[in-house]
Parts: structure tokens; C-alpha cells; sequence
């Protein structure tokens, strides 16, 4: 038993960690908070040097692959990707602001299966603006795409637990291999997307516009060694990098299969993603005579801090008696059935998500999960509950992930306003329903596959 005044502060660090994330006041990176929040957690005594170590032993892996797939974007953008891919938007959707919805949802899919769900909306993002200020729209005709594209953005990091790295963690923790879970969670997650998909175009269906100037080519593209933006014959521009970006592409691809394959046949997840990102930047350094160190200087680092000290923080939690108290309560309804297990671990985890953020909810119920002693399918069940609650049913408030205060972020510097009352107008709509479907193709697809 901990002592009352180390079970207050860290609950009080706690509380104070979430109030600064939530508030970020002047642009304060979330590492920072997060950072104090830990260290206060740890000079209270609920959490030692022994666990430190462990949580560093779960942690570390997971940040060290979403820093390589972040490394393969940024190295991306030095060949011209984002207003290649802007000007490919365009030219795709021929003049239809419905074509043009479908394909930002294809995009922002793609990217975060790609990459991962930060990294899909640090890349999808500004190439969205790119091309609706290209197209003169006015800031309720952008609603549609932006709005739509971060949600799809976030929520596609549910069928793979590569594509968000609290998703990794909580793999880690479980002790699931990543094979086999997206083989358990790729086509509820994919359903459940498709579904979403759905929902926002009625609900947008009035807003976007059914026409839209072709200005396919007017899009500059980026600056290089090899190539200068407008040009005289633009259009050979762009073809003239279609065959690097193809390349490029299939080799993020071929880098992400041999993520699961290296999963499967139990080699080292991170290893492959490093090898991956130095592949890339070597690529780069030959093709463009851009040496690797600037890498360096580009590279979030604060994510792998971000990490590290909420998860310190939540084994506070955990080591004080947080997640004894959700076994007591949940454990019996997680226990009477696979339906039960699915809905009601999947809606606490998205009732917390929107509370606290999704980081410190998956960690919380992924702790609480291990505790409670339940048959290996039910465990890996609610396990994939909880990832669809933190990653889909956390969107109903923007404070629900990182992401999505990210792409908030991006917004206000580019002077596109969304306010809380227009994004969760939608979110109240669209999430819930999302999240109970979801869960239910989880319920039955495991049903169907696994339940002998």
C-alpha cells in the first residue's frame, strides 16, 4: 500500500499533465507536460527504477518504429511527394468535388497504413490545404475534405497496430504478435472505416461542391536537385516524377509487408523499420545530393519522450490501485460473454479517450486487461475492443488524440477555422454509431474465424 500523499500527487500529476496537453498554452509541445508530469510521478514513489526500466523495455520499440516510418515521410517530402500528390488529386478527380472527397479519404487511408496516424495527418494535412486554396473554396467548402480526412486519418490506424504507436505499446504489453493481429482486426477495422466513410459523405453530401475548377498542374512542384518547380511544360513535370514516386512507394510498401513478416517469423518489429528509413535516406543522399544529417534536426524526438513519460505516468496510476479498481468493476461483465467482452470494454475505453486522451485510456485499460485472469480469446477480444474504442471512439472530441490536436494545430496556422461546436456537430453523429459498428463486425468476424 502507498502512502495518501504519494496516491494525491500522483493523481495530481496526473490531472495537471492532461489540463496542460489539453490547454497548450503558447504552442507548448506536449512532451513537456508530459515530462513534468512524469518526473513529479516518480519523486512521489509510485513508480521506481525497476519500473522505469520496464517501461522502457515496452516503450522503446514501439516509439523507435513510428521515429523510422516518420523518417520515410519526411524523406518523401524532400522529392516533391506532397505537391506531386496535390497536383495528382486534382488531375484524378476531373472537375468533381465528389471524386475529389473520395480520393481525400482514399489519401488519408493510405497514408496512415503507410506510415501511422500522426504522421498521416502531418503529411495529408498541408496537402489538403494545398490543393483546396488552390481551388479558391471558401472555409465551409473546406470543412468537408479537412474534416473528413482527419477523421479517417486517425481512425485507420485500427486495423494495424503499426500505424499508431500506442497501438504498439499495448501489443507489447499483451504479448500479441502484430501478424496475428491484424489477421483479427483488419477486416473489422475496414468495415468499420468504409462505414465511417459512408456516414460523412451523407452528412457532407449538401457542402462539397459538385464542380470544381481544373487547375490540375497549377500546383508548384517542390523544389530539388533534380527538378524546378513550373516549368514551362508543367504536365511533363509531373509525369517526369511519376516513375520516382511509383518506385518510392513500392518500396514503403514492401518495408511495411516485411514489418508483419518480421512479426510472424519473430524478428525485431523496430529493426526492420530502421533498416527501412536508412534505405530511404541513402536513396535520397545519392538521387539528391541531400546529405543525412539534416534528418536529425527534422525527426520528432518528442514523441519517444511523450511516450515514455505517460506511460510513467499511468504505471503511477496503475501502481496505486487504478486499474485493480476497473478489475472489480469489469471483469464480470468482460467474463460472461465475447458480445459483452467487445461492446462494453470498446465503449469504456472511447468514453475515456474523450476524457483523458486516447495515450493514457489504451494504457489504462490495456494494464486493467492483464489482470484480470480471462480465457486467451476473450483477452485478445477485448485487447481489440479497446483498440477500436481508443482509436475510433476517442474522435468524438478533438482532445480525444494527439493527432487530431495536431491537425487542429495545423489549421489554426494556415487560418482555416473548424471550431469544437462544427467538428463535434459531425462527431456526435458519425463516431458513436461508428464505434458500435465496429465492434459488432469485431464480434462477429472473430465469430465466424476464430471461435471454434
Amino acid at each position: 500500500m502507498y502512502h495518501l500523499s504519494t496516491v494525491i500527487i500522483t493523481i495530481f500529476a496526473f490531472l495537471l499533465t492532461m489540463a496542460m496537453i489539453f490547454i497548450r498554452p503558447k504552442n507548448m509541445n506536449e512532451a513537456i507536460p508530459a515530462t513534468i508530469g512524469a518526473i513529479i510521478v516518480f519523486l512521489s514513489g509510485s513508480v521506481s527504477l525497476i519500473d522505469l526500466f520496464d517501461i522502457s523495455s515496452k516503450v522503446t520499440g514501439a516509439a523507435i518504429t513510428i521515429i523510422a516510418t516518420i523518417v520515410m515521410a519526411i524523406v518523401l517530402e524532400s522529392f516533391g511527394f506532397f505537391s506531386w500528390t496535390a497536383a495528382l488529386m486534382l488531375k484524378l478527380s476531373k472537375g468533381s468535388g465528389i471524386r475529389l472527397f473520395w480520393y481525400t479519404l482514399l489519401l488519408c487511408f493510405l497514408m496512415t497504413l503507410f506510415f501511422n496516424n500522426d504522421g498521416s495527418i502531418l503529411i495529408t494535412t498541408p496537402i489538403l490545404i494545398l490543393i483546396l486554396n488552390n481551388l479558391g473554396l471558401k472555409n465551409h467548402q473546406k470543412i468537408p475534405f479537412l474534416l473528413s480526412g482527419a477523421l479517417i486519418a486517425t481512425a485507420s490506424s485500427a486495423p494495424i497496430g503499426v500505424s499508431n504507436i500506442v497501438n504498439l505499446i499495448a501489443l507489447k504489453i499483451i504479448g500479441l504478435d502484430l501478424y496475428l493481429q491484424t489477421e483479427m482486426m483488419f477486416i473489422p477495422g475496414v468495415l468499420g472505416l468504409a462505414f465511417l466513410s459512408y456516414l460523412l459523405y451523407f452528412i457532407f453530401r449538401k457542402d462539397i461542391p459538385k464542380n470544381i475548377p481544373i487547375h490540375s498542374y497549377s500546383i508548384p512542384l517542390q523544389k530539388n536537385k533534380r527538378y524546378h518547380p513550373l516549368r514551362k511544360n508543367p504536365e511533363n513535370l509531373f509525369n517526369q516524377q511519376k516513375k520516382l514516386m511509383i518506385k518510392m512507394l513500392v518500396f514503403v510498401f514492401i518495408v511495411r509487408i516485411s514489418l508483419f513478416i518480421a512479426s510472424f517469423i519473430g524478428i525485431s518489429v523496430s529493426l526492420v523499420a530502421v533498416l527501412g528509413s536508412i534505405i530511404l535516406l541513402l536513396w535520397r543522399w545519392v538521387y539528391l545530393k541531400v546529405n543525412p544529417n539534416d534528418i536529425f534536426k527534422k525527426i520528432p524526438w518528442h514523441i519517444l519522450i511523450f511516450a515514455f513519460s505517460m506511460y510513467v505516468i499511468i504505471y503511477g496510476l496503475h501502481n496505486i490501485g487504478l486499474t485493480d479498481l476497473v478489475i472489480t468493476h469489469f471483469k464480470p461483465l468482460v467474463n460472461d460473454s465475447l458480445l459483452h467482452a467487445s461492446l462494453t470494454m470498446g465503449m469504456i475505453t472511447a468514453f475515456l479517450s474523450n476524457i483523458f486522451n486516447n495515450h493514457p485510456a489504451l494504457m489504462v485499460a490495456t494494464l486493467s486487461l492483464t489482470g484480470m485472469g480471462l480465457d486467451p480469446l476473450i483477452m485478445k477480444t477485448v485487447y481489440l475492443a479497446n483498440i477500436i474504442g481508443s482509436d475510433i471512439g476517442s474522435l468524438i472530441l478533438p482532445i480525444g488524440t494527439l493527432a487530431t490536436l495536431i491537425w487542429m494545430h495545423i489549421l489554426n496556422k494556415n487560418k482555416i477555422k473548424i471550431t469544437w461546436l462544427e467538428y463535434i456537430k459531425v462527431t456526435i453523429v458519425v463516431i458513436p454509431l461508428t464505434l458500435i459498428f465496429t465492434l459488432l463486425c469485431l464480434y462477429l468476424w472473430l465469430l465466424l474465424v476464430f471461435v471454434p
